[in-house]
């Protein structure tokens, strides 16, 4: 609560230009079908007591993984939280695309039913900006012929078909989508990949390319963390990018030019300030400077991210010191299991535990093994006393000399390790006695952990709305935290 308050004192003496903010967001909202409660929202901006919860994520096709959805909640939850604790003010969850990222690898495929559907286009540059093709449009299909015998299946392929129209760009369609599936909760997603929006971030574009400033204050904050810190994002000399057509490449400086690397395009000083006034739209800031973007767009009081992007949101104090954006408070994002009934079915006839489900296929099939076993297959008590039948021993032998008592240890050492070698082939003798178990092990470890990592972090929401419609979002959202982030856990009945 100190650092909400801190957060609302900083923003209070930092001019944020809240018209210009709302007059984009009503036209990047025009032709939306109109939600009352994005609408309050978006009107509300307008007051110096209302400020915004932000998440930011780029554009994957078809929401990506389901942690979008996770911090997207999150920031519907925690504006709701604080609206009870400080009344006086009104708090606007919102969304912010990344829309000018360029890795179409990491953007451009999804995981459905454990398939993973990559887009295969020749389109290159910021993702945001690439169109929908027919190429898309089949992924589409293809989803659909997995999920259209489900409960909601038809309903939510054809929200993603009047999203992804052919022609239509993945800034847009994802914008749509978003509304479409958030809009009920006030979420009001920014586009900012705006000329107007960039034009009054010009000062900060001018100053990182005449001064590189970013690059030594994320320096000087690295070098004061512990030695063991792994850098999340070190940035360049210069962390700008140029956006051209189908191209977003990054700025270098070479004397009194500055380059646009991989093209034909430079500048000199004169020509870059004039390039920047006249086209603010083609300048994009990298992972260093986007999150001071955005706090310069936004009223904003706390950034909800995942457990990287809080770690490198912690490398650019400095920076945002450097232009005097206030720096938000920062919230881990909450995280989610979905267990569904038929494998919680089987866990309760495996009489396993939540903390169980966390184990690896093979300790948990040892635990099983061990634990259900009629044999004993460990050996700890035998290998105590065979310790100290080693030990007496060699209190004997060292009368004789000194050099047997270390024999005598580097014949116990020998002789433990073989038990623990025959435990081991105990354990395995018995395990093929277990092979339902083992099959059972593995089909949980499937579900809950789809290649060996956690759900949120491959899985698509496609297929949970295939099957319980807004449902599925809903009950996220009752169980979403606030200022506490956990990892919630849900069992379907």
């Amino acid at each position: 609560n100190q650092g909400i308050q801190q957060s609302i004192t900083a923003r209070n003496n930092f001019v944020t230009d809240r018209s210009l903010l709302v007059q984009e967001l009503i036209k990047q909202y025009q032709g939306m079908a109109p939600v009352e409660a994005v609408q309050r929202n978006i009107a509300s901006l307008n007051h110096a007591t209302t400020f915004t919860i932000c998440t930011a994520h780029q554009p994957n096709i078809f929401t990506g993984h389901l942690y979008f959805v996770y911090k997207i909640l999150h920031t519907v939850a925690l504006a709701a939280d604080l609206k009870k604790q400080y009344p006086a003010y009104d708090f606007i969850p919102v969304y912010y695309m990344g829309s000018e990222d360029a890795d179409l690898e990491e953007l451009g495929h999804v995981f459905i039913s454990g398939e993973k559907l990559v887009w295969h286009t020749n389109q290159t540059g910021a993702v945001g900006r690439m169109t929908v093709d027919k190429e898309l449009v089949q992924l589409i299909d293809t989803i659909e012929g997995q999920v259209s015998v489900l409960p909601f299946g038809n309903e939510i392929i054809s929200v993603m078909k009047a999203c992804y129209e052919v022609g239509t760009t993945i800034e847009q369609a994802t914008f749509r989508l978003v509304h479409h599936l958030f809009g009920e909760y006030g979420v009001v997603t920014l586009l900012p990949d705006n000329a107007l929006l960039k034009a009054s971030f010009a000062s900060v574009i001018e100053k990182e390319l005449f001064s590189g400033f970013s690059h030594p204050a994320v320096q000087e904050t690295v070098s004061s963390f512990p030695a063991g810190y792994k850098v999340q994002a070190s940035g360049r000399e210069l962390n700008m990018f140029y956006l051209l057509h189908n191209k977003r490449e990054r700025f270098e400086q070479d004397g009194n030019t500055w380059k646009v690397l991989n093209t034909e395009v430079s500048f000199n000083e004169i020509e870059l300030r004039a390039e920047l006034q006249l086209h603010p739209e083609r300048f994009s800031p990298n992972v260093i400077l986007r999150p001071v973007y955005q706090e310069w767009l936004l009223p904003n009081i706390a950034f909800i991210g995942g457990g990287g992007e809080i770690a490198y949101w912690l490398q650019l104090k400095k920076v945002f010191e450097a232009v005097a954006v206030p720096y938000p408070l920062l919230v881990l994002r909450n995280s989610f299991m979905f267990i569904p009934k038929a494998i919680s079915l089987l866990s309760e006839k495996l009489q396993l535990g939540y903390p169980d489900l966390f184990k690896s296929p093979a300790d948990l099939i040892n635990y099983l093994v061990k634990r259900d076993s009629g044999l004993q297959l460990g050996l700890d008590m035998e290998q105590q006393q065979l310790a100290d039948w080693y030990d007496a021993v060699g209190e004997i032998a060292g009368k004789a000399h000194p050099s047997l008592q270390q024999h005598t240890l580097a014949l116990k050492t020998q002789a433990l390790k073989k038990l623990k070698a025959l435990e081991k082939k105990m354990l395995r003798a018995e395990k093929q006695h277990f092979e339902a178990q083992q099959r059972q092990v593995q089909k949980i470890a499937r579900a809950l952990f789809p290649n060996n990592n956690l759900q949120e972090r491959v899985e698509n929401l496609v297929p949970y709305y295939a099957s319980y419609g807004k449902a599925f979002i809903q009950k996220i959202y009752a169980h979403s935290r606030a200022l506490q982030p956990e990892f919630v856990i849900l069992s379907e009945q």
